[in-house]
């Protein structure tokens, strides 16, 4: 059986698209694992698929898989990457468009230089939000075989730990996301950030991702360090989030405002997957 599909990443976040808009997909978690392994498949850290919206007020709707087969509620780099495809297939032009996310709606904006603006929803911080298994506080502290380990916790369609470091290089993301992402503290685990504040305009990330490990860059783990980070004071509205593959300029005006989130996408090639 062939399945056609597009290379795309964001910032060195890379993805297998799939144009699901007239044939369902049907979700086979060892078959997507297959396809991401980077030896014997394709390779990837997720798996989109662009089907028609459930919502009537939004274009379309997409998927999201990580390369182990499991789904997940929100990508900030495979958003990006959903908008240029469906700019390149001629459905999507200038100005704001809804798509829909396994999350719910969420706008898009093609910008002139060609990068995409998403409006990533107001950050979530309730424990039962996140969600997250442990009286609401920030920072948040976790006894672990390791030892402690102090971090803020928040949603952006999908739950995420920020720890903040003094140097995002030398922090242990091996050792700190696997305690944090297994612990029972966090039901459905969660993504891990190291962020390092290096003034109030520009922080640099790394981010070990749920059911992918560490990847070159997480939209909304960038997303997640700024809001954490904002909301203790310790950088301003408009941020520069550095990650190892490039770059996310984020901006979030606090309380009762949405998070914004600019960034590129880049097609690879395409191809066709035979088993």
């Amino acid at each position: 059986m062939s399945l056609h599909f597009t290379k795309m990443h964001g910032i060195g976040n890379d993805f297998v698209v799939l144009d699901c808009r007239t044939q369902p997909f049907a979700r086979d978690p060892a078959r997507i694992a297959r396809i991401a392994d980077r030896h014997t498949g394709v390779g990837f850290d997720q798996l989109l698929t662009i089907e028609p919206a459930r919502d009537p007020s939004c274009l379309f709707y997409y998927g999201i898989y990580n390369a182990d087969g499991s789904s997940s509620g929100q990508c900030g780099n495979g958003v990006r990457c959903v908008a240029a495809w469906l700019r390149r297939a001629g459905v999507l032009g200038a100005g704001a468009t809804r798509l829909e996310s396994p999350s719910g709606p969420v706008a898009v904006e093609l910008l002139e230089d060609g990068r995409v603006r998403v409006d990533m929803g107001e950050p979530r911080f309730a424990p039962d939000e996140v969600p997250l298994a442990l009286p609401a506080a920030d920072p948040y502290v976790l006894a672990t075989e390791g030892g402690r380990i102090e971090f803020g916790a928040v949603s952006m369609g999908n739950p995420h730990a920020v720890v903040e470091v003094a140097d995002v290089a030398a922090a242990p993301l091996a050792r700190i996301g696997a305690a944090l992402s297994t612990s029972a503290h966090f039901p459905q685990s969660c993504n891990v950030g190291v962020a390092q504040v290096v003034d109030r305009a520009h922080v640099r990330l790394r981010v070990r991702e749920r059911g992918v490990g560490e990847t070159l860059a997480c939209g909304t783990g960038a997303c997640a360090a700024v809001a954490v980070l904002r909301r203790r004071a310790r950088v301003d509205a408009a941020v520069a989030a550095d990650l190892p593959g490039g770059r996310l300029d984020i901006r979030w005006d606090g309380p009762g405002h949405t998070l914004w989130m600019s960034g590129p996408a880049a097609f690879v090639y395409e191809g066709d997957w035979n088993e």
